[in-house]
Formats: structure tokens, C-alpha cells, sequence
């Protein structure tokens, strides 16, 4: 009996596991035949990061002079992984590029190609050139802030050297996990400076803007982006324009709005169902310094996709303030515990108050 027992523990050692095995199996089987097409639930986000106006005055220009060129990076160190971390990033850069000197601030930017060096370094994907400023350089400044924009493999919109380059780029389509994207770019002027001949800069027009919107709706994309450079400077409300127009471009199928050229931040909508209204995020880094200038907002939006249903939005904003002299841009994450003189404190404080009244869930610590 005893050697019985001892043969019967043996096969049950043995086959035991092999059982219990085919029981799992059959479990998940069975659990793969109760999923069908209609159960699986597809899900995918695109997370867009935009900041408003890139300048470039004199004193910036000064502040990144190296041993070896100019160095921008360190503008950027505290804000760059908002950018890095998106799928598509827009910055307005407003002054002109160029390889060589002199190097100018206002009235009439020229400014050195390590600024879109550094714009590369953090994840900038796509630069919005139509503004009051692409034209200060003529002919010659457009063309260098378009080659070196080009080589540098990032994408630009809103202004082109000619013909051919506006077919191919005035309308920027981009898709990220199978979300498609059309990006377009206007300008309300150019400081009463003629457009270059040969050259094309959007300007804020119904009608042009209208063909374009006609175009984007042929090619069936799901989000359209339109990057504005519109309002009054220093007026920290949307006027009559930017209202009309923000209509006009809702009814033409216009998704997500992001405004530039006031200098200050103004209101912001987010429907979750309609998308997103961004009149103005102010400056994203320049050398003014009065109240309400000294920083602006980087807006974070989310883009969802849930199986066959519309898409939805999300919006965060996330204050910057320029820290002179060194103009590195402070997040609150960076600003809230950071060795400052008394005088920038104040000022730091007062910038985070201001955004906290007008947009009262931003990201403000």
C-alpha cells in the first residue's frame, strides 16, 4: 500500500500542473470569445503645447552672448520638458533670423540663429512666422528665417520665400496617433511694411482664410488649429475683431484658436465638446518689464479620441514669468521657492496674482 500511495502522489506531482495549465487556457479562451469588435474600447490623446510671442530685444541679445556665439538655451532650462513631452508644439516667433550680424532688437528684429537653435533643443515643431514683425528684415530677413527654420527640421507656417513654398506649406498637416491636424497661421499687419515682392504673408483676410477652411474641410482632418495674430496691444480683453472673428472661424470649422501680438494674456475658453479659444498668451519671453508684459502662458491641450465619438478637449495653462536679466522664463513649479531679490519677488508675485484673477484654475503653484 504504502508503494501505491507513494505512485500515486508521484503522478499527481506530475500532471497536476498540466491540468491546472489547460484550465487557465480554456479560461482565457473562453474570455478572448466574449470580446468582440463593438467591446474594444480605442483610446488615444494628442498633447499640444503653445506659447505665445518669442521676441528679441536688444538686452536679450546681450545676455546670451558666449565665448564661442549666443547661447539661449538656458532661457528655456525649466519650461523645455512642456515642450519635449508633446506631440506637437507652437511657439510665434516674432523677429527675424539671421547667420550673421549686426543683431537688432526693436523697432526692427534681427535676431541670431541660435534662438531657433534653442527653440529646436526643447521640441518646437511647428513656428508660427506671421506677425507684425516678419517683414522688418525685407526680402533678405525672410529668407534667412525660413532656411534656417527649414534646417533645422522644424515647420513653418504663416509667412513663405514664394509660390511653391506656400502651396506646400500654408496649410500644415500633421497626424499623431491617428488623430489628423491642420495648422494654418494669419496676421492682422505688418507694421505698414510692404510684403516683400515674391514673398506671401497670411494676413487676417475672410476671404483667403475662408478658401483655406474650404480646402481643410476636402481633406476630411479631424482638428483644425488656427494661430492668430490679432488684437490690440497692452488690452487685456479681447476687442470686437477678435470676437467677430472667433465666430467667423468657429462656423468654418475651426477647433482650436491660439492669439498672439497683445503682450498680455487674455481671457481663454475651453468646451470640451467644441474646443478652445485662446485670445491672447501674452509674452512668452521679451525684455518688457511693466505689469502684465513680464511673462505669459504655455497651454497645454489635450486632444482626445475615444472609439467613434467626437473628439474632446482639455486645457491647463501654465504661467511664465521672465526673470532679467538673464530672461530665463520661471514656472510657478520653479518661482514659488526660488531665491529671488526683493524686488523680483514682488513682481513674481504680482504677475501670479494677476493670471490667478483672470484665469483662476491655471497651474499658478
Amino acid at each position: 500500500m504504502k508503494t501505491f500511495g507513494a505512485i500515486l502522489l508521484m503522478l499527481l506531482t506530475a500532471f497536476a500542473p498540466l491540468y491546472f495549465a489547460q484550465q487557465r487556457a480554456a479560461a482565457v479562451a473562453a474570455s478572448a470569445e466574449a470580446i468582440t469588435p463593438d467591446s474594444v474600447v480605442l483610446y488615444s490623446r494628442v498633447r499640444i503645447v503653445a506659447a505665445g510671442d518669442l521676441m528679441q530685444h536688444t538686452p536679450q541679445i546681450l545676455a546670451a552672448k558666449s565665448a564661442d556665439g549666443y547661447d539661449y538655451k538656458p532661457t528655456f532650462r525649466h519650461v523645455a520638458h512642456l515642450f519635449r513631452n508633446a506631440d506637437i508644439a507652437i511657439v510665434n516667433l516674432e523677429t527675424t533670423l539671421s547667420n550673421e550680424g549686426p543683431y537688432k532688437g526693436y523697432p526692427c528684429f534681427r535676431s541670431p540663429r541660435q534662438v531657433a537653435e534653442a527653440m529646436k533643443d526643447m521640441g518646437v515643431d511647428v513656428v508660427a512666422l506671421a506677425n507684425n514683425h516678419c517683414c522688418d528684415q525685407s526680402s533678405r530677413g525672410i529668407n534667412s528665417t525660413i532656411c534656417i527654420i527649414d534646417s533645422l527640421e522644424m515647420q513653418h507656417i504663416g509667412v513663405f520665400r514664394d509660390s511653391i513654398d506656400y502651396k506646400s506649406n500654408n496649410i500644415c498637416y500633421l497626424n499623431h496617433y491617428n488623430i489628423s491636424f491642420a495648422i494654418v497661421n494669419y496676421t492682422y499687419g505688418t507694421n505698414g511694411l510692404p510684403t516683400p515682392k515674391g514673398k506671401i504673408v497670411n494676413r487676417i483676410d475672410t476671404v483667403a482664410m475662408a478658401r483655406d477652411f474650404a480646402e481643410i474641410a476636402k481633406a476630411n482632418v479631424d482638428c483644425v488649429i488656427a494661430v492668430m495674430h490679432w488684437g490690440e496691444e497692452y488690452q487685456r480683453k479681447p476687442n470686437v475683431t477678435q470676437l467677430r472673428l472667433e465666430k467667423f472661424m468657429r462656423r468654418k470649422g475651426v477647433d482650436i484658436i491660439i492669439g498672439s501680438h497683445p503682450h498680455v494674456i487674455q481671457p481663454a475658453t475651453c468646451d470640451p465638446e467644441q474646443g478652445i479659444t485662446l485670445y491672447s498668451l501674452g509674452n512668452f519671453v521679451s525684455n518688457q518689464s511693466k505689469r502684465y508684459t513680464d511673462g505669459g502662458l504655455i497651454a497645454v491641450i489635450d486632444v482626445i479620441r475615444i472609439a467613434d465619438e467626437p473628439l474632446r478637449y482639455s486645457l491647463e495653462l501654465i504661467p511664465v514669468w521672465v526673470w532679467r536679466p538673464t530672461y530665463t522664463l520661471i514656472p510657478p513649479t520653479i518661482g514659488d521657492t526660488l531665491k529671488l531679490r526683493v524686488a523680483d519677488r514682488r513682481a513674481y508675485n504680482i504677475f501670479i496674482e494677476d493670471v490667478k484673477k483672470m484665469h483662476p484654475t491655471a497651474a499658478t503653484s
